[in-house]
């Protein structure tokens, strides 16, 4: 039986937040949120006793699982000693956190910028790709999320930005590179056009003109789309031909998500600006940072870096992620999200043969997406791209079995996004996965035979 007493402080809970604040990407009539209690590990507790499984680590970002006393007892010490001082003053904290990320980075990016988040290291790449070349263009994919202040959403190639096109910011050029799943003429011509299409494009905007290419170390919630094999590679050959920086954003996809320490790493490249935040504290504490190539840093040697941040190296950030960081070490979570990655892998061959629904399985380590479609052989999708009213019937009530279920997963128009935190078991999966069969049978009802 549920208590009452419990039952109306969550109601409580829900009005004042309803009331008093504000809900990103959504309507603010009719939100019915999981009122959050306590959270450890894989799972969150609302006010009634109710357990749910966080099958997306949040937003891709509580990679160590909730509620790890080590980085509290960092964070407090910390506070105990300094919680805040300038950024043109130093800490220890601040300096063993740049060498450890060196230390981590492959190649000579060894210097870090801290910022607060994803969309402010992304601003901070943008303006810094811009001052050291001197040119003004940057190229980003269609069908990516960058973050969502101006600079940021402008950069998305996501129908997120369609909104508030009137205010995209100036001088961002979009390209495709579609995937292998609904690429028409076969895997083997897939990397040819979209090497040879991305060319194109920085020869009509100019060499001259363009300052970076930016891209997401691994595809997350536009689709966890694969880049294909040799892709970034040849990317990177264009920008040393050209004359262009390399800028992947890592926000999502770093920090052992997908069983690397950063999802380029699994494609033997190495950017000149690097961009992370999400899984560099894991949500503890509001974090991001820009690394930077040497040779792009020793620029500002003898002149004005022009990049700043009331809270940029914020110390108790920096210990939270000191902490978070050795977690990553002291417990083989990077191992462990390859490992279970695998495992995951082949469990969804097996619902795959179960659901008819399932068209495709994209995957790297614990960063996957299924997509659910209508009929497997002409792949027509579940749900509409970029779908909205009554379009969406269908996923809202498969996010809403799910729920039910008591799971909380990050769902998308036909895309079911499983992410759990990198210290997740078999078990863990197991549990996960057998809601996600129970709720796919709303979209197996759809399936046209």
């Amino acid at each position: 039986m549920v208590n009452q007493t419990k039952t109306d402080e969550r109601q409580q809970i829900v009005e004042d937040n309803l009331n008093y604040t504000l809900f990103s990407w959504s309507k603010q009539k009719g939100q019915n949120p999981i009122a959050v209690k306590e959270a450890k590990g894989v799972y969150l507790y609302d006010y009634n006793g109710k357990r749910y499984l966080d099958f997306s680590s949040g937003l891709m970002n509580m990679n160590i699982g909730h509620g790890d006393q080590r980085v509290t007892e960092a964070v407090v010490e910390q506070m105990q000693k300094t919680s805040y001082v300038t950024p043109s003053c130093v800490t220890k904290v601040r300096g063993d956190l740049g060498k450890k990320l060196a230390e981590l980075c492959p190649g000579d990016l060894n210097k870090a910028f801290f910022t607060l988040c994803g969309a402010s290291s992304i601003e901070n790449a943008i303006k810094l790709a811009r001052l050291y070349t001197g040119k003004h263009k940057i190229l980003t994919r269609y069908q990516s999320y960058h973050g969502s202040t101006n600079g940021a959403m402008t950069a998305s190639g996501d129908p997120r930005r369609l909104a508030v096109d009137s205010q995209q910011a100036p001088n961002f050029v979009h390209f495709d590179l579609p995937y292998a799943y609904r690429f028409p003429y076969g895997e083997e011509n897939l990397l040819k056009e979209a090497v040879e299409s991305l060319e194109r494009i920085i020869e009509y905007e100019s060499p001259k003109n363009i300052a970076a290419i930016l891209l997401e170390g691994q595809s997350g919630t536009s689709g966890c789309f694969m880049y294909p094999d040799g892709y970034l590679k040849a990317v990177r050959a264009l920008c040393d031909k050209y004359g262009i920086l390399l800028v992947f954003d890592e926000v999502m996809s770093g920090f052992g998500r997908t069983g690397k320490w950063f999802g380029f790493q699994h494609h033997d490249v190495v950017p000149d600006l690097l961009v992370m935040a999400k899984g560099l504290t894991c949500g503890y504490l509001p974090f991001g940072c820009l690394m930077v190539s040497d040779k792009i840093a020793a620029k500002f040697d003898d002149e004005v870096l022009p990049l700043g941040l009331t809270y940029s190296a914020h110390p108790v950030s920096c210990a939270a992620a000191l902490a978070t960081l050795k977690i990553y070490e002291s417990d083989n979570l990077i191992e462990n999200a390859a490992e279970m990655g695998k495992y995951l892998d082949a469990e969804i061959e097996k619902l795959k043969a179960k659901h008819p629904s399932i068209g495709d399985w994209r995957n790297q380590g614990l960063l996957g997406c299924l997509e659910l479609v209508k009929n497997k052989q002409t792949k027509q999708p579940l749900v509409p791209f970029n779908a909205s009213g009554a379009d969406m019937d269908i996923s809202n009530k498969i996010a809403g079995k799910l729920k039910e279920l008591g799971m909380y997963t990050f769902v998308r128009w036909g895309f079911i996004f499983i992410a759990p935190p990198l210290t997740v078991t078999k078990a863990e999966i197991d549990e996960g996965l057998a809601m996600i069969s129970e709720a796919l049978k709303i979209a197996d009802a759809e399936v046209e035979v």
